[in-house]
């Protein structure tokens, strides 16, 4: 092969490979272009996202949390002075605070919807609180009150989402729970195992953190000051029931004179509603009147001392009995019975209740309550009208 026929074909191969390279180069271009247009894209959606969560704070569901008056629903059946409270414009009795040392004043726990964080009143009437990476103000939200400090509250320490038996939720349903750091108030969400705080426009999380709680020590409690609204008593009378039952019977052909003795235990119950649960262990005793039931009317002991057998309940038995003498005639059935009628009442009243836990700390509060009690009463004997045998035997005229 000559020499030239060599280089022709060597241009002819070097000039495809070329073509090659150019075409590789310009499909390589127009994919870099078309990637660099979704990366801008991308961009500007991001952005665009980014502008409208600043622009658009978390809008406040309308919800039952949002619009609790005053008298809104314990957290506890047994510590129901413990609420969240609407916000009226100024702190109720008994809101919950911290001194927040970091920044040198007192926090107030507080909640939007079920979103905890603090109001303090240097920043006017809001409560700030957590979310979505910010920090957000409301002048609509709840305080958490604990009415008289009565209850018994702790700070507990907890992390990566941990949370004690007993801690304050933020609503039934939630997993949002109040909590702090040396930082101040905010939330504990057990499913993101953080503690979030609320600071100067974000949001920043935390692993470890302390969440609030019911102190569950043991207590005693002690009621006084008891007042009765006898104005308002209501008293229930049953119809009479036989309690015992005696069967006399005369086979004898003269008079049978038979005293027979009528007994019956009944039990008698006197509740003091307090309008919260008395935890089971606990002492719980009474200084005050106690009602009397009658068969008209109520009337009162004098003042004493009363220890509850199980929660705010006194119960007792009462033992009755009646001697009846009976005449039967001979050949004759004679049913004598007991009868008695059971007698409820309930008075409201009013009266203070303290509690102590074992440190010896003391806790007082106001309570409102319904004394319900009930009694067996108006115990009589009744001899019914005797009834010949069907199967008796003849009595002969010298046997009567």
């Amino acid at each position: 092969m000559s020499i030239c026929v060599i280089l022709h074909l060597f241009f002819y191969w070097f000039h495809l490979f070329l073509v090659y390279l150019w075409a590789s180069a310009v499909f390589l271009h127009v994919f870099l272009f078309i990637l660099l247009l979704f990366h801008s894209s991308l961009r500007l959606s991001l952005v665009f996202l980014c502008l409208l969560e600043v622009s658009n704070p978390p809008k406040l569901v309308e919800s039952p949390e949002a619009h609790t008056p005053s008298h809104s629903l314990p957290i506890f059946d047994e510590y129901v002075n413990l609420k969240w409270v609407t916000w009226d414009g100024s702190l109720p009795n008994g809101a919950v605070a911290i001194f927040n040392g970091y920044a040198e004043r007192n926090d107030y726990v507080c909640k939007v919807n079920c979103e905890a964080g603090f109001y303090t009143p240097s920043k006017g009437k809001l409560c700030q609180y957590p979310y979505a990476d910010r920090e957000y103000a409301s002048s609509t939200f709840e305080v958490l009150v604990n009415v008289d400090h009565f209850e018994f509250l702790q700070w507990v320490e907890g992390s990566y989402g941990s949370v004690p038996q007993y801690s304050i939720k933020t609503c039934p349903n939630s997993d949002i729970y109040v909590g702090k750091n040396k930082y101040g108030l905010g939330k504990v969400v057990t499913r993101h195992e953080a503690f979030f705080l609320p600071w100067e426009g974000d949001e920043y999380w935390y692993k470890s953190y302390h969440v609030l709680a019911i102190n569950r020590v043991s207590y005693s409690q002690h009621i006084s000051h008891v007042e009765y609204a006898i104005d308002k008593m209501e008293l229930f009378h049953q119809p009479p029931e036989a309690l015992d039952l005696i069967n006399v019977v005369n086979h004898e052909c003269r008079d049978v004179v038979k005293t027979v003795t009528l007994k019956k235990t009944t039990r008698s119950a006197k509740t003091w509603d307090i309008g919260r649960e008395t935890r089971n262990g606990s002492v719980s005793t009474m200084s005050a009147k106690v009602p009397i039931l009658g068969p008209g009317d109520v009337g009162f002991t004098e003042e004493q001392k009363v220890t509850f057998s199980e929660g705010t309940t006194m119960a007792e038995s009462l033992s009755h009995s009646l001697s009846v003498e009976l005449v039967v005639p001979p050949n004759y059935s004679c049913n004598v019975r007991m009868e008695g009628r059971t007698m409820k009442a309930s008075i409201p009243f009013t009266g203070r209740l303290s509690r102590t836990n074992h440190n010896g700390d003391t806790h007082w509060t106001s309570i409102t309550g319904t004394y319900d009690g009930v009694n067996v009463g108006e115990i009589t004997a009744v001899v019914e009208r005797c009834q010949p045998l069907t199967d008796a035997v003849p009595c002969s005229p010298e046997q009567q």
